[in-house]
Protein backbone atom coordinates (compact mmCIF):
# COMPACT_ATOMS: atom_id res chain seq x y z
CA UNK A 1 0.00 0.00 0.00
CA UNK A 2 2.93 2.32 0.67
CA UNK A 3 4.01 3.01 -2.78
CA UNK A 4 0.64 3.19 -3.66
CA UNK A 5 0.40 6.00 -1.47
CA UNK A 6 3.34 7.40 -2.94
CA UNK A 7 2.07 7.53 -6.22
CA UNK A 8 -1.46 8.93 -5.34
CA UNK A 9 -1.01 10.50 -1.58
CA UNK A 10 -0.68 14.22 -0.87
CA UNK A 11 3.01 14.99 -0.33
CA UNK A 12 4.83 17.04 2.71
CA UNK A 13 8.56 17.28 2.90
CA UNK A 14 9.45 17.44 6.58
CA UNK A 15 13.29 17.37 8.45
CA UNK A 16 14.66 14.06 10.07
CA UNK A 17 16.70 13.93 12.93
CA UNK A 18 19.66 13.50 10.58
CA UNK A 19 18.77 16.69 8.87
CA UNK A 20 17.19 15.11 5.84
CA UNK A 21 14.04 16.03 3.46
CA UNK A 22 11.81 13.23 4.46
CA UNK A 23 8.34 12.70 2.41
CA UNK A 24 5.34 12.32 5.01
CA UNK A 25 2.59 11.11 3.40
CA UNK A 26 -1.50 12.25 3.73
CA UNK A 27 -3.71 8.59 2.99
CA UNK A 28 -6.39 8.98 0.74
CA UNK A 29 -9.76 7.51 2.64
CA UNK A 30 -11.03 5.53 -0.14
CA UNK A 31 -13.86 4.56 1.49
CA UNK A 32 -15.24 8.28 1.84
CA UNK A 33 -14.16 8.30 -1.91
CA UNK A 34 -16.39 5.54 -3.00
CA UNK A 35 -18.91 6.55 -0.97
CA UNK A 36 -19.05 10.25 -2.54
CA UNK A 37 -18.95 9.20 -5.63
CA UNK A 38 -21.86 6.81 -5.10
CA UNK A 39 -24.27 9.28 -4.13
CA UNK A 40 -23.16 11.16 -7.13
CA UNK A 41 -23.97 8.49 -9.59
CA UNK A 42 -27.36 7.83 -7.33
CA UNK A 43 -28.62 11.24 -8.11
CA UNK A 44 -28.52 10.07 -11.80
CA UNK A 45 -31.25 7.85 -10.91
CA UNK A 46 -34.67 7.79 -11.27
CA UNK A 47 -37.55 6.77 -9.09
CA UNK A 48 -38.37 4.04 -12.09
CA UNK A 49 -34.76 2.66 -11.51
CA UNK A 50 -33.42 4.04 -14.59
CA UNK A 51 -30.03 5.78 -14.97
CA UNK A 52 -29.95 9.25 -17.10
CA UNK A 53 -26.58 9.31 -18.96
CA UNK A 54 -25.88 12.51 -17.29
CA UNK A 55 -27.84 15.29 -14.82
CA UNK A 56 -31.20 15.42 -15.59
CA UNK A 57 -31.03 19.64 -16.13
CA UNK A 58 -28.28 19.05 -18.99
CA UNK A 59 -28.76 20.73 -22.52
CA UNK A 60 -26.69 18.39 -24.60
CA UNK A 61 -29.33 15.35 -24.95
CA UNK A 62 -27.96 13.48 -21.94
CA UNK A 63 -30.88 13.35 -19.88
CA UNK A 64 -31.92 10.05 -21.12
CA UNK A 65 -31.76 6.90 -20.53
CA UNK A 66 -29.83 4.54 -22.68
CA UNK A 67 -29.33 0.46 -22.50
CA UNK A 68 -25.80 0.44 -22.80
CA UNK A 69 -25.05 3.35 -20.37
CA UNK A 70 -27.63 1.53 -17.60
CA UNK A 71 -25.11 -1.91 -18.28
CA UNK A 72 -22.03 0.49 -17.31
CA UNK A 73 -23.77 2.37 -14.28
CA UNK A 74 -24.96 -0.31 -12.42
CA UNK A 75 -21.38 -1.92 -12.53
CA UNK A 76 -20.55 -0.09 -9.20
CA UNK A 77 -23.82 -0.67 -7.76
CA UNK A 78 -22.39 -4.47 -8.02
CA UNK A 79 -19.06 -3.88 -6.83
CA UNK A 80 -20.17 -2.52 -3.24
CA UNK A 81 -23.09 -5.22 -3.59
CA UNK A 82 -26.03 -3.04 -3.55
CA UNK A 83 -27.95 -5.57 -4.93
CA UNK A 84 -31.66 -3.87 -4.55
CA UNK A 85 -30.38 -0.78 -6.67
CA UNK A 86 -28.61 -3.05 -9.52
CA UNK A 87 -32.14 -5.32 -9.51
CA UNK A 88 -34.67 -2.77 -9.70
CA UNK A 89 -32.08 -1.39 -12.85
CA UNK A 90 -32.69 -4.37 -14.59
CA UNK A 91 -36.39 -4.90 -14.01
CA UNK A 92 -36.71 -1.65 -15.57
CA UNK A 93 -34.78 -2.62 -18.37
CA UNK A 94 -36.68 -5.64 -18.92
CA UNK A 95 -40.01 -3.39 -18.66
CA UNK A 96 -38.71 -1.30 -21.68
CA UNK A 97 -38.29 -4.92 -23.81
CA UNK A 98 -41.73 -5.60 -22.47
CA UNK A 99 -43.51 -2.25 -23.44
CA UNK A 100 -41.75 -2.18 -27.15
CA UNK A 101 -42.08 -6.15 -27.39
CA UNK A 102 -44.15 -5.45 -31.08
CA UNK A 103 -41.21 -3.91 -32.46
CA UNK A 104 -39.28 -6.90 -31.30
CA UNK A 105 -41.18 -9.60 -32.65
CA UNK A 106 -41.66 -7.78 -35.96
CA UNK A 107 -38.10 -7.80 -36.36
CA UNK A 108 -37.97 -11.34 -35.68
CA UNK A 109 -40.31 -12.32 -38.15
CA UNK A 110 -38.42 -10.22 -40.90
CA UNK A 111 -34.92 -8.34 -40.60
CA UNK A 112 -35.63 -4.55 -40.44
CA UNK A 113 -34.63 -1.98 -43.32
CA UNK A 114 -34.70 1.20 -41.40
CA UNK A 115 -33.37 2.44 -38.21
CA UNK A 116 -36.61 3.44 -36.84
CA UNK A 117 -37.37 -0.35 -36.48
CA UNK A 118 -34.40 -1.75 -34.75
CA UNK A 119 -34.42 -1.62 -30.61
CA UNK A 120 -33.72 1.91 -30.10
CA UNK A 121 -30.89 2.52 -27.34
CA UNK A 122 -32.58 5.81 -25.74
CA UNK A 123 -35.72 5.99 -23.97
CA UNK A 124 -37.33 7.97 -21.50
CA UNK A 125 -36.24 7.47 -18.00
CA UNK A 126 -39.58 7.62 -16.34
CA UNK A 127 -42.33 6.69 -19.46
CA UNK A 128 -39.78 4.02 -21.18
CA UNK A 129 -41.02 5.47 -24.56
CA UNK A 130 -38.52 5.78 -27.21
CA UNK A 131 -36.98 9.08 -28.86
CA UNK A 132 -37.93 9.17 -31.97
CA UNK A 133 -35.44 11.58 -33.68
CA UNK A 134 -33.14 10.30 -36.98
CA UNK A 135 -30.04 8.68 -34.58
CA UNK A 136 -27.84 6.07 -34.61
CA UNK A 137 -30.40 3.43 -33.09
CA UNK A 138 -28.98 0.25 -34.55
CA UNK A 139 -26.88 -0.72 -31.65
CA UNK A 140 -26.53 -4.40 -31.48
CA UNK A 141 -23.58 -4.14 -28.22
CA UNK A 142 -26.87 -2.89 -26.33
CA UNK A 143 -28.72 -5.98 -26.54
CA UNK A 144 -25.34 -7.98 -26.50
CA UNK A 145 -24.62 -6.19 -22.83
CA UNK A 146 -28.07 -6.21 -21.39
CA UNK A 147 -27.97 -10.22 -22.26
CA UNK A 148 -24.53 -10.81 -20.50
CA UNK A 149 -25.64 -9.22 -17.46
CA UNK A 150 -28.86 -10.71 -16.81
CA UNK A 151 -26.99 -14.14 -17.35
CA UNK A 152 -24.44 -13.45 -15.08
CA UNK A 153 -26.27 -11.89 -12.39
CA UNK A 154 -29.05 -15.30 -12.44
CA UNK A 155 -25.67 -17.89 -12.56
CA UNK A 156 -24.14 -16.00 -9.78
CA UNK A 157 -27.26 -16.02 -7.57
CA UNK A 158 -28.55 -12.61 -8.08
CA UNK A 159 -32.58 -13.34 -9.37
CA UNK A 160 -33.92 -10.98 -11.60
CA UNK A 161 -35.95 -13.00 -14.28
CA UNK A 162 -39.52 -13.39 -13.78
CA UNK A 163 -41.42 -16.52 -15.67
CA UNK A 164 -42.55 -13.94 -18.34
CA UNK A 165 -38.94 -11.80 -18.27
CA UNK A 166 -37.58 -15.38 -20.15
CA UNK A 167 -39.87 -14.85 -22.98
CA UNK A 168 -38.32 -11.68 -23.56
CA UNK A 169 -35.24 -12.88 -22.97
CA UNK A 170 -35.68 -15.21 -25.19
CA UNK A 171 -36.91 -13.26 -27.66
CA UNK A 172 -33.84 -10.92 -27.84
CA UNK A 173 -31.55 -13.88 -28.27
CA UNK A 174 -33.61 -14.65 -31.86
CA UNK A 175 -33.28 -10.70 -32.69
CA UNK A 176 -29.88 -11.47 -32.57
CA UNK A 177 -30.17 -14.91 -34.42
CA UNK A 178 -32.12 -12.12 -37.48
CA UNK A 179 -29.87 -9.77 -37.70
CA UNK A 180 -26.91 -12.08 -37.75
CA UNK A 181 -25.03 -9.93 -35.65
CA UNK A 182 -21.78 -11.46 -36.69
CA UNK A 183 -21.52 -9.92 -39.77
CA UNK A 184 -23.99 -7.15 -39.35
CA UNK A 185 -23.28 -3.12 -39.75
CA UNK A 186 -24.05 -1.16 -36.47
CA UNK A 187 -23.71 2.09 -35.70
CA UNK A 188 -21.67 0.56 -32.32
CA UNK A 189 -20.83 1.84 -28.98
CA UNK A 190 -20.03 5.34 -30.31
CA UNK A 191 -23.41 5.49 -32.05
CA UNK A 192 -22.12 6.24 -35.48
CA UNK A 193 -21.06 5.30 -38.75
CA UNK A 194 -22.69 1.64 -39.73
CA UNK A 195 -19.52 -0.78 -39.69
CA UNK A 196 -18.90 -3.83 -38.61
CA UNK A 197 -17.75 -3.53 -35.05
CA UNK A 198 -15.46 -6.09 -33.37
CA UNK A 199 -17.11 -4.56 -30.18
CA UNK A 200 -20.22 -5.29 -31.20
CA UNK A 201 -19.69 -8.70 -31.71
CA UNK A 202 -17.89 -9.26 -28.76
CA UNK A 203 -21.41 -7.48 -26.59
CA UNK A 204 -23.22 -10.37 -28.74
CA UNK A 205 -20.96 -13.52 -27.84
CA UNK A 206 -20.40 -12.53 -24.39
CA UNK A 207 -24.72 -11.80 -23.78
CA UNK A 208 -25.08 -15.24 -25.87
CA UNK A 209 -22.80 -17.35 -23.80
CA UNK A 210 -24.09 -15.98 -20.61
CA UNK A 211 -27.78 -16.52 -21.18
CA UNK A 212 -26.71 -19.84 -22.72
CA UNK A 213 -27.85 -22.83 -19.99
CA UNK A 214 -30.79 -20.72 -18.22
CA UNK A 215 -34.03 -22.19 -17.84
CA UNK A 216 -36.49 -21.50 -20.46
CA UNK A 217 -33.92 -19.77 -22.46
CA UNK A 218 -32.03 -21.84 -26.07
CA UNK A 219 -29.08 -20.57 -27.77
CA UNK A 220 -28.28 -22.24 -31.16
CA UNK A 221 -24.13 -22.86 -30.40
CA UNK A 222 -23.65 -21.99 -34.26
CA UNK A 223 -24.86 -18.30 -33.24
CA UNK A 224 -21.54 -17.78 -30.71
CA UNK A 225 -19.24 -19.87 -33.00
CA UNK A 226 -20.42 -17.72 -36.07
CA UNK A 227 -19.20 -14.69 -33.41
CA UNK A 228 -15.80 -15.81 -32.22
CA UNK A 229 -15.10 -16.71 -35.56
CA UNK A 230 -16.19 -13.21 -36.54
CA UNK A 231 -13.68 -11.73 -33.57
CA UNK A 232 -10.84 -13.49 -35.12
CA UNK A 233 -11.27 -12.67 -38.61
CA UNK A 234 -11.14 -8.86 -37.92
CA UNK A 235 -8.78 -8.28 -34.66
CA UNK A 236 -7.11 -6.66 -33.64
CA UNK A 237 -9.23 -4.28 -35.44
CA UNK A 238 -12.19 -2.29 -34.45
CA UNK A 239 -13.65 -2.44 -37.98
CA UNK A 240 -12.31 -1.89 -41.47
CA UNK A 241 -12.30 2.03 -41.06
CA UNK A 242 -11.02 2.03 -37.49
CA UNK A 243 -7.72 0.02 -36.63
CA UNK A 244 -7.89 0.67 -32.88
CA UNK A 245 -10.60 2.17 -30.79
CA UNK A 246 -11.48 2.83 -27.12
CA UNK A 247 -14.38 0.57 -27.21
CA UNK A 248 -12.25 -2.72 -28.02
CA UNK A 249 -11.15 -2.64 -24.60
CA UNK A 250 -14.51 -4.32 -23.52
CA UNK A 251 -14.04 -7.59 -24.98
CA UNK A 252 -10.97 -7.99 -22.14
CA UNK A 253 -13.57 -6.34 -19.58
CA UNK A 254 -16.38 -7.04 -18.82
CA UNK A 255 -16.81 -9.62 -21.71
CA UNK A 256 -13.86 -11.45 -21.40
CA UNK A 257 -14.38 -12.78 -25.19
CA UNK A 258 -10.34 -13.03 -26.45
CA UNK A 259 -7.50 -14.87 -25.71
CA UNK A 260 -4.03 -14.07 -24.27
CA UNK A 261 -2.53 -12.54 -27.44
CA UNK A 262 -5.49 -10.56 -28.46
CA UNK A 263 -5.94 -9.16 -24.86
CA UNK A 264 -2.12 -7.91 -25.69
CA UNK A 265 -2.10 -6.43 -28.43
CA UNK A 266 -5.06 -4.36 -27.88
CA UNK A 267 -4.12 -3.30 -24.53
CA UNK A 268 -0.85 -2.76 -27.03
CA UNK A 269 -2.43 -0.53 -29.68
CA UNK A 270 -4.63 1.51 -27.22
CA UNK A 271 -2.15 2.51 -25.24
CA UNK A 272 0.48 3.46 -27.80
CA UNK A 273 -2.33 5.17 -30.06
CA UNK A 274 -4.66 6.53 -27.94
CA UNK A 275 -3.95 7.09 -24.38
CA UNK A 276 -3.26 10.86 -23.26
CA UNK A 277 -2.87 12.98 -20.10
CA UNK A 278 -6.75 13.13 -18.92
CA UNK A 279 -8.20 10.43 -20.98
CA UNK A 280 -8.08 7.89 -23.74
CA UNK A 281 -9.34 9.39 -27.23
CA UNK A 282 -11.88 6.83 -28.87
CA UNK A 283 -10.05 6.99 -32.07
CA UNK A 284 -8.22 8.78 -34.17
CA UNK A 285 -9.53 11.74 -36.50
CA UNK A 286 -12.96 11.79 -33.58
CA UNK A 287 -14.45 14.35 -34.74
CA UNK A 288 -16.91 15.00 -31.37
CA UNK A 289 -15.40 17.57 -29.11
CA UNK A 290 -12.55 17.99 -31.20
CA UNK A 291 -10.98 21.09 -31.37
CA UNK A 292 -9.42 21.17 -34.10
CA UNK A 293 -11.42 22.62 -36.95
CA UNK A 294 -10.16 19.97 -39.53
CA UNK A 295 -11.07 17.11 -36.60
CA UNK A 296 -7.43 16.00 -36.75
CA UNK A 297 -5.14 15.80 -33.67
CA UNK A 298 -7.01 17.29 -31.50
CA UNK A 299 -9.36 14.74 -30.17
CA UNK A 300 -11.36 14.84 -26.72
CA UNK A 301 -9.75 12.58 -24.37
CA UNK A 302 -12.20 10.47 -22.43
CA UNK A 303 -12.05 10.19 -18.57
CA UNK A 304 -13.71 6.58 -18.13
CA UNK A 305 -10.62 5.52 -20.41
CA UNK A 306 -8.34 5.81 -17.70
CA UNK A 307 -10.45 3.77 -15.55
CA UNK A 308 -10.98 1.18 -18.11
CA UNK A 309 -7.22 0.79 -18.10
CA UNK A 310 -7.00 0.26 -14.37
CA UNK A 311 -9.54 -2.29 -13.91
CA UNK A 312 -8.48 -4.62 -16.36
CA UNK A 313 -5.05 -4.66 -15.45
CA UNK A 314 -6.43 -5.16 -12.08
CA UNK A 315 -7.77 -8.21 -13.68
CA UNK A 316 -5.07 -9.29 -14.78
CA UNK A 317 -3.22 -9.06 -11.86
CA UNK A 318 -0.48 -6.80 -12.77
CA UNK A 319 -0.42 -4.85 -9.39
CA UNK A 320 1.72 -2.01 -10.33
CA UNK A 321 -0.01 -1.49 -13.65
CA UNK A 322 -2.93 -0.84 -12.19
CA UNK A 323 -2.05 1.74 -9.77
CA UNK A 324 -0.43 3.81 -12.09
CA UNK A 325 -3.92 4.13 -13.56
CA UNK A 326 -5.68 4.71 -10.86
CA UNK A 327 -3.17 7.46 -9.88
CA UNK A 328 -4.15 9.25 -13.69
CA UNK A 329 -7.65 7.79 -12.91
CA UNK A 330 -7.96 10.28 -9.92
CA UNK A 331 -6.82 13.03 -11.72
CA UNK A 332 -9.82 13.39 -13.66
CA UNK A 333 -12.40 14.26 -11.28
CA UNK A 334 -13.33 17.70 -11.68
CA UNK A 335 -12.85 20.84 -9.56
CA UNK A 336 -16.54 20.32 -8.83
CA UNK A 337 -15.91 16.67 -7.48
CA UNK A 338 -17.87 15.14 -10.71
CA UNK A 339 -16.04 13.17 -13.31
CA UNK A 340 -16.87 14.27 -16.84
CA UNK A 341 -17.23 12.51 -20.35
CA UNK A 342 -14.52 14.28 -21.13
CA UNK A 343 -11.65 17.05 -21.36
CA UNK A 344 -10.98 18.95 -24.28
CA UNK A 345 -7.33 17.52 -25.85
CA UNK A 346 -4.31 18.76 -23.94
CA UNK A 347 -6.59 20.85 -21.27
CA UNK A 348 -8.05 20.80 -17.93
CA UNK A 349 -11.55 21.95 -19.23
CA UNK A 350 -14.36 19.20 -19.27
CA UNK A 351 -17.24 19.15 -21.06
CA UNK A 352 -20.90 19.78 -20.26
CA UNK A 353 -21.63 16.39 -19.73
CA UNK A 354 -20.66 16.37 -16.02
CA UNK A 355 -21.00 14.29 -14.03
CA UNK A 356 -21.08 11.43 -16.85
CA UNK A 357 -22.69 8.24 -15.39
CA UNK A 358 -20.83 5.74 -17.46
CA UNK A 359 -17.81 7.68 -16.17
CA UNK A 360 -18.30 8.06 -12.64
CA UNK A 361 -19.22 4.09 -11.99
CA UNK A 362 -15.71 3.10 -14.07
CA UNK A 363 -14.19 5.64 -11.61
CA UNK A 364 -15.82 3.80 -8.24
CA UNK A 365 -14.97 0.24 -9.87
CA UNK A 366 -11.80 1.61 -10.57
CA UNK A 367 -10.68 2.69 -6.89
CA UNK A 368 -12.53 0.03 -5.07
CA UNK A 369 -10.99 -2.60 -7.16
CA UNK A 370 -7.07 -1.74 -7.04
CA UNK A 371 -7.85 -0.74 -3.50
CA UNK A 372 -9.66 -3.72 -2.54
CA UNK A 373 -7.51 -4.63 0.27
CA UNK A 374 -7.65 -1.81 2.08
CA UNK A 375 -11.24 -0.82 2.09
CA UNK A 376 -14.52 -1.49 3.96
CA UNK A 377 -18.21 -0.65 2.37
CA UNK A 378 -20.80 -1.14 4.34
CA UNK A 379 -23.18 -3.83 2.60
CA UNK A 380 -26.40 -1.44 1.90
CA UNK A 381 -28.44 -4.73 2.03
CA UNK A 382 -27.75 -6.09 6.32
CA UNK A 383 -25.55 -3.30 7.48
CA UNK A 384 -22.68 -5.82 7.19
CA UNK A 385 -18.72 -4.99 6.29
CA UNK A 386 -17.57 -6.48 3.31
CA UNK A 387 -14.88 -6.90 1.49
CA UNK A 388 -14.86 -7.57 -2.24
CA UNK A 389 -12.57 -7.32 -5.53
CA UNK A 390 -15.32 -5.55 -7.43
CA UNK A 391 -18.58 -7.35 -9.05
CA UNK A 392 -18.97 -10.39 -10.89
CA UNK A 393 -16.65 -11.22 -14.06
CA UNK A 394 -15.38 -14.57 -15.37
CA UNK A 395 -11.76 -13.33 -15.09
CA UNK A 396 -12.01 -12.86 -10.99
CA UNK A 397 -13.17 -15.91 -9.35
CA UNK A 398 -13.53 -16.64 -5.91
CA UNK A 399 -9.74 -18.95 -5.71
CA UNK A 400 -7.90 -16.00 -7.56
CA UNK A 401 -8.86 -13.70 -5.60
CA UNK A 402 -8.32 -15.56 -2.07
CA UNK A 403 -4.40 -16.29 -3.98
CA UNK A 404 -4.06 -12.72 -4.43
CA UNK A 405 -5.51 -11.67 -1.06
CA UNK A 406 -2.72 -14.21 0.59
CA UNK A 407 -0.42 -12.86 -1.58
CA UNK A 408 -0.89 -9.31 -0.98
CA UNK A 409 -1.14 -9.66 2.81
CA UNK A 410 2.32 -11.49 2.62
CA UNK A 411 3.71 -8.38 0.84
CA UNK A 412 2.26 -5.85 3.22
CA UNK A 413 4.05 -8.32 6.40
CA UNK A 414 7.31 -8.07 4.12
CA UNK A 415 7.04 -4.56 4.20
CA UNK A 416 6.23 -3.63 7.77
CA UNK A 417 9.20 -5.81 8.50
CA UNK A 418 11.44 -3.91 5.86
CA UNK A 419 10.23 -0.52 7.27
CA UNK A 420 10.89 -1.56 11.35
CA UNK A 421 14.69 -2.64 9.96
CA UNK A 422 15.55 0.73 8.18
CA UNK A 423 14.04 2.33 11.50
CA UNK A 424 15.92 0.46 13.40
CA UNK A 425 18.94 1.70 11.60
CA UNK A 426 18.61 5.38 11.41
CA UNK A 427 17.56 5.01 15.29
CA UNK A 428 21.31 3.50 16.12
CA UNK A 429 23.07 5.81 13.75
CA UNK A 430 21.32 8.99 15.74
CA UNK A 431 22.71 7.31 18.57
CA UNK A 432 26.07 7.03 17.55
CA UNK A 433 26.45 10.65 16.64
CA UNK A 434 24.78 11.22 20.11
CA UNK A 435 27.77 9.58 22.05
CA UNK A 436 30.14 11.04 19.60
CA UNK A 437 29.28 14.47 20.66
Amino acid sequence: MWDLLFCLGKVNKVDSPLGLKMVKMKKINYTKLVKQHLEILGGLRFKSGLFSASKPTVSTGYDKAWLRDNFYECIAFEVVQDWKTVEETYRALLDIFKKHEFKIDYAISQKPEYTHQFIHARYNPETFEEFWEEWGNKQNDSIGCILFKIGELEKAGVKILKDDDRRIVQKLVDYLSTLEYWHDADSGMWEEAQEVHASSIGACVAGLEMVKGLDGIEVNEDLIKKGYAALAKLLPRESEKKFVDLALLSLIWPYDVVNARQTKEILENVEYHLLKKKGVIRYKGDAYYNKNLDNFSEEAEWTFGLAWLAIIYEKLGKEKKAKEFLAKVLGTVSKSGEVPELYYSNSNKPNENMPLGWSESLFITAVYNVNHMHMRIKDSQGGSEVRKSGGLGRTGSTRIEKYKETKNRVKRATKKVKKKVIKEKIVKKIQKKVKKK
